[in-house]
């Protein structure tokens, strides 16, 4: 592979989140005090569980998930295995004549072949006993990791009840504030941290998000190949959950990973002077996990198939629309999402903003196109009419082959055409459009600003909002790309992955090795075109893209009201309440960048701050109601502001 030098130094943290004093403290607790919660030796999972339980609202609810879950992998692969061994196909579709000596009427286990002649044809087929083979052994790995969750689910369960004092009937309506409040408090009875002899919010978020954090640096950073320029298709992004579920696997915790364990970097990781035979000992690890995939490819394919077959065939049936409806991609997600976010806060500010976004995509349906829609529709309707109403005079008219298929394909073509005719009252306005929507997401492109008619500013928000369509359909590929962008692509990259992880990793006391763009540092990562100006020391590759710093600063204070943050940046979150106070009273303020005019904040240079000023001048205006003021400027207090102003 080629080697090449970067830019990147490790940096060091530039403050501990730990009180003074503690830096080198070991707590000790007397025999006799010591509870059953006393040093937990994995935190990060013992917190991860935590908060699974409450977002799967209890110890049932996720027991009964978990079990649904095995017995759909059996459903799957057992009744695909009937299907195409314990079916005669012939009598099914009346091929084949029936001799019956009591009826003359043809039953549905006619169909089936004899069991010895069903078993038979499963012996004999080499490719059903593979598949069978995989699929066993897969299923008892996920009975034995069943039974072991099942063991430390019911001791989280134990210590909501004992511990935070919480039943499971009070889980589904409690928030995750208040679970995390009574953990911060009970760290000083119990010491479930003997590092540390109090633990922070910032201390529980680290260890719950500790690998998602460095792969949100990682998308953010633009290091992970996810974008590609294609001949037709022009620049496309492909992020799948097979491809996730592979860097997680190559990163984190498969064998010969990164991570020496859930909370620290190897130690030859952290060194530079062997940086090269580490890039290539990486190359060659990627190499061996790409060519698994290319080997499991069939398999992988097979149930993927499978498994989009039983899940959406009934939902497309029943709602055929939902192939044009759009989601959040995966990509998005993770481009969206903030340092220290927990996956329930970050789908609930994604779902506040969909239906914004949804009307915006549909800003762009072509003209063109909607007047075939329109004409389609018709023909299709008036044809289905006549078989409606043929139906209605005798309903023997759905024996007549081929009738009950035209009558559902009619209506489903019919469903589809409606799509693409948009609502004749509607009145789309693109850019108010695209700022409600940055009110909730909080991240876009500076270019955007002022080209939200434009179609390239579409097809770029497309590939944070796309088709489930299109969502399904990369799913499907994902066993066949997956192993292509391994070998091809990430390989590439190895040495820029070592590079990145020796110098944005940070140990902090009582948590353990933590990507450093988490810590929120802005002297560290701010981005001078921010708000961090003057404030900063990071150089552009340490500096985080679109102003990601700041934004999950100003968020996790807002998420957490009752952490205290360092010193360094108390100064900072200070400026903005006030800067918030000013603007939403109306009071006149030269703080830069955040301005009211939109004139001024067209003139800022970079980053998405722009977005910000504009958003600012719409606090009070009709398109921002009260929580388009708590997103767009990320401080609750607005809400006050605003009603004492009114």
């Amino acid at each position: 592979m080629a080697h090449f030098d970067t830019e990147y130094q490790r940096l060091e943290a530039s403050y501990s989140d730990s009180p003074p004093g503690e830096e080198n403290l070991l707590m000790h607790v007397p025999e006799g005090v010591k509870s059953q919660w006393h040093h937990i030796e994995n935190l990060d999972l013992f917190f991860q569980r935590i908060s699974f339980e409450i977002i799967l609202n209890g110890f049932t609810c996720m027991l009964l998930g978990e079990i649904f879950e095995l017995v759909q992998l059996l459903f799957v692969v057992g009744f695909t295995v009937f299907l195409a061994n314990c079916v005669d196909y012939d009598v099914l579709f009346a091929n084949k004549f029936v001799n019956h000596t009591d009826s003359s009427k043809v039953t549905l286990p006619d169909a089936f072949l004899p069991v010895d002649v069903c078993s038979a044809r499963i012996r004999n087929n080499a490719f059903v006993i593979f598949v069978l083979i995989i699929s066993g052994v897969f299923w008892l790995h996920r009975l034995f990791k069943f039974i072991y969750n099942v063991c430390c689910y019911w001791e989280i369960r134990s210590f909501y009840i004992n511990a935070l004092k919480m039943t499971m009937s009070e889980l589904p309506y409690a928030t995750w504030q208040e679970v995390q409040a009574r953990i911060v408090e009970i760290q000083k009875e119990h010491q479930i941290c003997i590092h540390k002899k109090e633990l922070t919010e910032l201390d529980i978020y680290h260890r719950i998000l500790r690998f998602k954090n460095y792969m949100v640096a990682m998308v953010n950073k633009s290091l992970l190949p996810v974008r590609f320029r294609l001949p037709v298709l022009g620049e496309y992004v492909f992020y799948t959950r097979g491809l996730k579920y592979n860097f997680e696997l190559i990163f984190f915790w498969g064998p010969g990973s990164l991570f020496e364990n859930e909370w620290s970097l190897k130690q030859e990781y952290k060194r530079g002077g062997n940086r090269l035979e580490l890039a290539d000992r990486l190359a060659s690890r990627i190499l061996w996990i790409g060519i698994a995939n290319l080997l499991l490819c069939p398999v992988i394919l097979v149930w993927q198939i499978l498994y989009a077959f039983f899940s959406y065939t009934e939902v497309i049936k029943r709602e055929p629309g939902s192939l044009g409806a759009r989601c959040w991609s995966l990509y998005g997600r993770c481009y969206l999402r903030h340092f220290n976010e927990l996956d329930h806060e970050l789908m609930s500010r994604l779902s506040k903003g969909y239906k914004a976004a949804s009307k915006y995509m549909n800003c762009f349906l072509s003209p063109l196109l909607t007047v075939v829609a329109k004409n389609v529709a018709f023909f299709a309707g008036s044809l289905l009419a006549v078989l409606i109403a043929l139906t209605i005079y005798d309903e023997d008219v759905l024996a007549v082959e081929h009738v009950l298929s035209s009558i559902t394909l009619l209506g489903v073509c019919i469903t589809i055409c409606r799509s693409f005719i948009p609502d004749k009252h509607m009145v789309f306005c693109p850019e108010q459009l695209l700022r409600v929507i940055l009110a909730h997401i909080h991240y876009m492109p500076d270019h955007w600003q002022g080209n939200a008619h434009r179609y390239e500013t579409r097809d770029q928000f497309s590939q944070l909002f796309q088709y489930k369509a299109v969502f399904i359909l990369e799913e499907l590929l994902s066993p066949v790309v997956t192993p292509i962008i391994l070998i091809f692509c990430l390989r590439r990259k190895s040495l820029e992955i070592i590079d990145f992880f020796r110098n944005f990793t940070v140990e902090v006391v009582g948590v353990g090795d933590t990507c450093s763009f988490a810590q929120m540092d802005i002297r560290q990562h701010g981005h001078p075109a921010w708000m961090s100006e003057g404030k900063t020391e990071a150089s552009i590759y340490q500096q985080a893209e679109d102003g990601k710093t700041e934004l999950s600063l100003m968020h996790f204070a807002i998420t957490n009201p009752q952490w205290q943050p360092p010193r360094e940046t108390t100064h900072f979150i200070s400026q903005l309440k006030e800067r918030v106070h000013r603007e939403a009273t109306g009071a006149p303020s030269d703080t830069h960048p955040m301005s009211l005019s939109e004139t001024d904040a067209r003139t800022v240079s970079s980053g998405s701050s722009a977005w910000e000023g504009q958003l600012t001048s719409l606090v009070l205006s009709e398109y921002a109601s009260t929580e388009m003021s708590i997103h767009a400027l990320y401080m609750h207090e607005v809400c006050a502001c605003i009603t004492e102003v009114l």
